[in-house]
């Protein structure tokens, strides 16, 4: 074929009418996505090119917490379930941005007792099962939250016919029933299970549970040896809140440590690290959590945090931990960001989460996953908890599913830097 000098010329032109025309459309997509607003099926295209669960791949995974409207990519406001997480938002958007972000999700509330197990004798896995299917259909690990849990009980569990609390040897038989149906029910599909959740008080010392009452602390470790039974395979969980509390941390060390060495089949301990912004004075909350990685460590298991999140509201009354049950009245002072975040405060959680990266790296090799409670700000639960109705900033994604700039100043604590690179070259001439 044979081009001659002019038609070369006329391609070049038209080449960078296409480039021109191309810069324009993407400079239009993006200014379009960063002008909506919070209203239904705001996208997530402008995003960082690199997210936490690859900048960190070789520290640990990364995950979330899932709510069903997000599995079923639900775009109408019905809420069939008083839970957690339901927003009047299109939530359609939610699940890619989990998939490209996180490779662990656990359910908020589809897999507790309550939903799973609400009569004797009768399970629903409905939900639970296209959170599951949905998950590893996209690649994802799955976490199973939770096994035994005073809170989210289905109110049949200790109690028999006549309303009084059922014997030792009743609740030990519904606890392996219940461990082994639904374990059984997931296997091969469910990567690990918290077992046992939230069975301390600050002090240290056992919660005084229904649990409790009836079987003292041998629930804990009977629910661990039914759940290895059921699947000796799976890795097995205890999770609480409040694990920055010294108190708490050291009590909950005391009951494991003969425990595992005894051998009962504990994979790792979890910490919720649900925190709040003006809590850590000084760093006192990042101190207490290195704190607590040391004691945990020292057992002989991994730790990881299991429902990160940070409320950066007023703490009313010096409140702390997540008993879901505690909750405040409602002030207005007690809401003072309904309109946005000051620049001041955004700077203040950036700094926060630098300061709290920089530590869990000095302790990676005893961390096995860091997990975030909640995907984006308009889903999380800081919105009304432990007072209803606030506006919250607890996540790492905005209302409109945007990151918030901190994630790359902490994908930027592992990623070599121009400098460090030069300095890397040099030395190995």
């Amino acid at each position: 074929m044979i081009i001659l000098s002019a038609d070369i010329s006329y391609m070049k032109k038209i080449f960078r009418l296409v480039v021109v025309l191309f810069s324009v459309i993407t400079t239009e997509v993006v200014s379009a996505q960063s002008s909506l607003g919070s209203g239904d099926g705001a996208c997530c295209l402008k995003q960082t090119t690199e997210t936490l669960k690859d900048a960190y791949r070789d520290y640990w995974y990364t995950g979330v917490s899932v709510n069903q409207w997000q599995v079923e990519a639900d775009r109408d406001g019905s809420n069939t379930f008083d839970v957690t997480g339901h927003i009047s938002n299109d939530q359609t958007a939610d699940w890619p941005l989990i998939v490209n972000n996180f490779n662990w999700v656990v359910a908020e509330n589809c897999m507790k007792c309550e939903v799973v197990h609400p009569k004797e004798g009768v399970y629903d896995f409905t939900l639970a099962d296209k959170f599951v299917d949905k998950a590893r259909a996209a690649g994802l690990k799955v976490m199973g939250h939770a096994l035994i849990w005073h809170s989210q009980c289905a109110p049949w569990f200790h109690y028999d016919d006549q309303g009084n609390l059922v014997s030792p040897d009743v609740l030990k038989k519904r606890m392996r029933e219940h461990i082994y149906t639904i374990v059984n029910h997931f296997k091969g599909r469910v990567d690990a299970w918290d077992v046992v959740n939230e069975a301390f008080e600050d002090d240290g010392t056992p919660r005084k549970s229904l649990f409790w009452e009836i079987l003292g602390t041998d629930y804990i470790p009977l629910a661990f040896q039914y759940a290895h039974e059921a699947d000796p395979s799976i890795e097995l969980y205890y999770n609480d809140f409040s694990m920055n509390k010294a108190a708490k941390v050291e009590g909950v060390a005391r009951f494991f440590r003969p425990l595992i060495q005894q051998g009962l089949p504990v994979t790792a301990i979890g910490m919720q690290g649900h925190m709040i912004l003006e809590d850590n004075v000084d760093n006192s909350v990042i101190k207490q959590y290195d704190h607590s990685i040391t004691t945990l460590a020292a057992l002989g298991v991994k730790t990881f945090f299991s429902e990160l999140d940070i409320s950066v509201l007023p703490n009313p009354y010096g409140f702390s931990g997540a008993n879901i049950s505690d909750k405040f009245a409602y002030r207005p002072e007690m809401d003072p960001y309904k309109e946005g975040l000051p620049k001041a405060q955004e700077e203040k959680l950036e700094q926060f989460w630098v300061d709290f990266y920089r530590m869990l790296l000095s302790h990676h090799q005893d961390i096995q996953r860091i997990s975030f409670w909640c995907l984006n700000d308009a889903s999380s639960w800081r919105n009304d908890f432990p007072i209803k109705g606030r506006t919250d900033y607890a996540t790492l994604f905005d209302r409109q599913n945007q990151p918030k700039s901190f994630i790359q100043a902490l994908i930027n604590l592992v990623k070599p830097q121009p400098s460090d690179t030069k300095k890397t070259t040099k030395n190995r001439k």
